[in-house]
């Protein structure tokens, strides 16, 4: 990266904040052209976020300007304009909360290690070195015991399980584990998070046109950065896929408006109107021509992190580029002895070798059709997409890289050995929708439901340590406007619910040597993600004061982690331009789970088969299970953030 283009990334977003602010300041309003064609508006927003026990966890200063300009076309077009929004903003709490996230977090850690013949935890680098043939080990000046956590620690004890230290600086001051290209933010681009090599401050830049034919019929056509819109359902997305989603900003509690992330795209439709029967009916194209790009997932040493998964991500580079202790690994023959020694491993051995994040190229691209129209009063859409996974899945064991055994010296491929590159399969979607209105109980009901083929979930029943499946996904929404009269006499309440579900038609699970045996800490192997699984919302909402105070309550419960959260707020329009929201966001619940961690896998037989394996010579897991790395797709998004409750604030200006 050159100076000049890191000085604009650093500053561009602090002139353009500073320039909409004084707009703010000013009182300065919308603009619109005498001639109407043109029209200019915006708002300054900040946000102050706090979370128990870690202090400051947002503190993201907005800016967001919005310009639509019509132009006179003639007879070809009956209407097009060009919109864009840029948006900008600097987050603070990596400079006013730098010892928890920034370029002072982290520290020295100590590894949990149970074997009884040694102490009850080493540092970093203190693991077992070696082991009868084993040439166990790393450098430690080149990867010391400095600027990490350990993975988990933030939610749950390691408690007998695997654990690694995770660097958690920005790339640019500890470039430890950062995954080229994926999780490899700077200080700078944690900071001014719209800054970076995809021009992310261009949030949205398309024309939009409308070509009328002489049937009455009208082609619609819209081109550029834009986001594309398929579902009816908040929270999780079921048809609403096309955009990639930045779960960095806020995990998944942002509005999807606000965290997808725009793709260059061309989408048509064509609207027919009512015809043959039809209320309504349109036929839509998306062709997303865009770079390949993957979902946000959040990074180590960032606030926020679905399923954790960026800690996880960068502790396993860290592990394959430096070498790691991982905790309570290696059973040691030492008579009168129980439990598992913290391990040194050395680089190239295990963790994460690389991620394959694929190039551009036509057959890269992504391609959506949908029919959407209205008949007999119940709208309805048939839609297909064949996209590129926009999550990542990691391809290890007898697919994986090449490994260094480290009893041995052999470098090669190992069946179940957790060595991983990280890959985006190609997924195709088939799925609908319906919207009810039943008059008889003033409800709407929407439902959705798609099924693809090409999805790879973790299973460690394969030797490679993933398998794909077919996946049914489903919601059912229900919006009602309800009087609560002893509330409020004169305006209804908003109440809204939804059933999210989904189904691993080919999901494997099965009871392993040491499950069946009853021995404790032994589970079943397979697939972590629940064969089944639902998660409930609910929304109330009131009004009050001209509608200018609004208060809610949003609730969501997974039922098979059994953990809730419960976000409640209150949402006042001050005047036209500034408003305030002041909320809070509290998780509850069963906590971690376990489940098959792979310790028991015996990737290098003879030397790392347990009691347990019937035969020491054959790879393969007998379930020996902890919290990490796999329990986190039992415990789920709602899960794996339980200790992140936070109280918010955030007062925008309007102009």
């Amino acid at each position: 990266m050159n100076t000049t283009y890191r000085k604009w990334q650093k500053w561009g977003g602090v002139a353009l904040a500073s320039t909409l602010s004084l707009i703010g300041a000013t009182g300065a309003g919308a603009y619109t052209s005498a001639d109407g064609t043109f029209e200019l508006y915006g708002f300054v927003e900040n946000a102050t976020f706090l979370r128990k026990d870690r202090g400051l966890s947002k503190f993201r200063n907005t800016v967001q300007l919005e310009m639509s300009k019509q132009f006179n076309t003639g007879d070809f077009f009956s209407s097009l304009s060009l919109n864009a929004t840029l948006r900008a903003s600097y987050d603070g709490v990596y400079d006013l909360n730098s010892d928890e996230f920034g370029s002072d977090a982290g520290g020295p850690i100590m590894l949990e290690s149970t074997f009884s013949g040694g102490p009850s935890a080493v540092p970093h680098g203190g693991g077992i070195v070696s082991t009868g043939l084993a040439f166990f080990g790393f450098d430690t000046a080149a990867n010391p015991n400095d600027g990490l956590m350990v993975l988990g620690s933030d939610t749950h004890e390691t408690a007998g399980g695997v654990a690694f230290g995770v660097p958690v600086r920005p790339c640019d001051v500890d470039n430890r584990g950062c995954l080229a290209g994926y999780m490899d933010a700077s200080l700078d681009e944690l900071r001014f998070p719209e800054f970076n090599d995809r021009l992310d401050f261009l949030r949205e830049f398309y024309l939009d046109g409308n070509i009328p034919f002489d049937n009455g019929n009208e082609l619609n056509i819209r081109l550029g950065r834009q986001q594309v819109v398929w579902g009816r359902t908040d929270l999780f997305r079921v048809l609403d896929v096309i955009n990639p989603v930045d779960y960095s900003r806020h995990n998944i509690y942002d509005e999807l408006e606000d965290i997808r992330i725009p793709q260059w795209m061309l989408a048509m439709e064509y609207r027919m109107g009512a015809t043959g029967g039809f209320e309504d009916l349109n036929l839509s194209l998306v062709w997303n021509f865009d770079k390949f790009r993957p979902s946000n997932l959040g990074q180590a040493g960032t606030p926020y992190q679905i399923l954790g998964a960026g800690s996880f991500f960068r502790g396993m580079k860290n592990c394959w580029d430096n070498g790691c202790t991982v905790a309570n690994f290696a059973g040691l023959p030492v008579p009168d002895t129980t439990g598992l020694a913290a391990t040194d491993f050395p680089a190239g051995s295990i963790g994460i070798r690389q991620v394959n994040l694929p190039e551009w190229e036509l057959d890269n691209t992504q391609l959506g059709v949908k029919v959407e129209g209205v008949l007999s009063g119940v709208g309805f859409s048939l839609n297909y997409l064949t996209y590129l996974s926009q999550l990542p899945s990691l391809h290890g064991g007898a697919v994986g890289p090449e490994a260094f055994n480290a009893f041995t010296g052999e470098v090669r491929q190992w069946p179940y050995l957790i060595a991983f590159d990280i890959e985006f399969p190609r997924i195709h979607l088939f799925g609908g929708s319906l919207d009810l209105y039943m008059d008889s109980i003033k409800s709407v009901f929407r439902i959705e439901a798609a099924y693809t083929t090409g999805e790879e979930f973790a299973n460690t029943l394969r030797p490679e340590l993933f398998s794909e499946s077919d996946v049914l996904r489903y919601v059912i929404g229900w919006d009602r406007d309800t009087f609560i009269p002893f509330l409020n006499e004169d305006k209804a309440f908003l109440l809204s619910a939804q059933i999210f579900g989904q189904h691993i038609l080919d999901h494997e699970l099965e009871e392993t040597a040491g499950s069946l045996a009853g021995v404790p800490g032994f589970g079943k192997a397979g697939i972590p993600d629940w064969k089944d699984n639902w998660i409930a919302t609910f929304l109330i909402k009131g009004w009050w004061n001209q509608n200018r105070l609004s208060p809610q309550i949003i609730a969501a419960y997974d039922f098979r982690a059994q953990t809730a959260v419960l976000a409640p707020s209150v949402d006042w329009l001050i005047d036209d331009n500034w408003r305030l929201i002041v909320g809070a966001n509290f998780k509850f619940g069963a906590g971690a789970k376990s489940f098959d961690d792979c310790r028991s896998c015996n990737p290098w037989p003879p030397f790392t088969a347990s009691p347990l394996h019937a035969d020491p010579t054959q790879p393969g897991s007998v379930g020996l299970s902890g919290f990490e790395p796999l329990g986190r797709f039992r415990a789920g998004p709602i899960g794996m953030a339980e200790a992140e409750d936070e109280i918010q604030i955030t007062l925008r200006y309007r102009f």
